[in-house]
């Protein structure tokens, strides 16, 4: 099968949740600037489910580059991934209306780690659609990067019930890992490796 459907209905699934993350930013109905402070944590926590809805925007665009084709099973992994990504209006809404309480911190590391389990779980069902020697096994490679991920994420859902912003700040540091490029598909496939 073709990939282009996939792609453009990834797409438009990810406009949709950034796009329903940013109606839920309610504007105050004060015209000072002592307004907007009570929605500093909505506004924080939009920020940062931002960075990471384009994150794995980035990631998966680079992901379905080096892709040829899909098959049902790759369409099923795709889905549970957009599941997840359908979360994080939620638990981002939940965490900023709290002021960062300790269940919404922790439910929201729960949805980005199940989220990065699922793209983890998209990548090797790809892979092994391609083959172990294909240019898409040698472009994600083992995924170390990822699975680091996970355990952060791990660790931050710990700490939630301790100190949730220590725990967003956890969160924080995944993003910024992630926020260095990896050029491993594109040096893949532009031949460089």
């Amino acid at each position: 099968m073709a990939k282009g459907r996939l792609e453009a209905f990834s797409d438009g699934v990810i406009a949709i949740i950034i796009t329903i993350m940013v109606l839920e930013l309610r504007a105050p109905h004060e015209g000072s600037p002592e307004a907007l402070r009570p929605l500093l944590p909505a506004f924080l926590s939009y920020v940062l489910s931002f960075v990471f809805v384009g994150i794995y925007w980035n990631n998966h665009h680079h992901l379905l580059q080096a892709t040829r084709r899909v098959n049902g099973t790759i369409l099923w992994a795709n889905l549970h991934l957009l599941f997840w990504l359908s979360l994080i209006p939620v638990v981002t809404s939940w965490l900023g209306d709290s002021h960062f309480a300790p269940w919404p911190a922790a439910a929201y590391g729960g949805v980005m780690l199940f989220a990065g389990v699922a793209y983890y779980i998209l990548s090797r069902v790809l892979v092994r659609h391609h083959g172990k020697d294909s240019e898409l096994a040698a472009a994600v490679g083992t995924d170390r990067k990822g699975q680091l991920s996970l355990v952060i994420y791990a660790v931050g859902i710990a700490l939630s019930f301790r100190s949730p912003q220590i725990a967003c700040g956890v969160y924080v540091l995944v993003a910024v890992i992630w926020l260095i490029p990896d050029r491993r598909i594109e040096a893949v496939l532009s031949g460089k490796v």
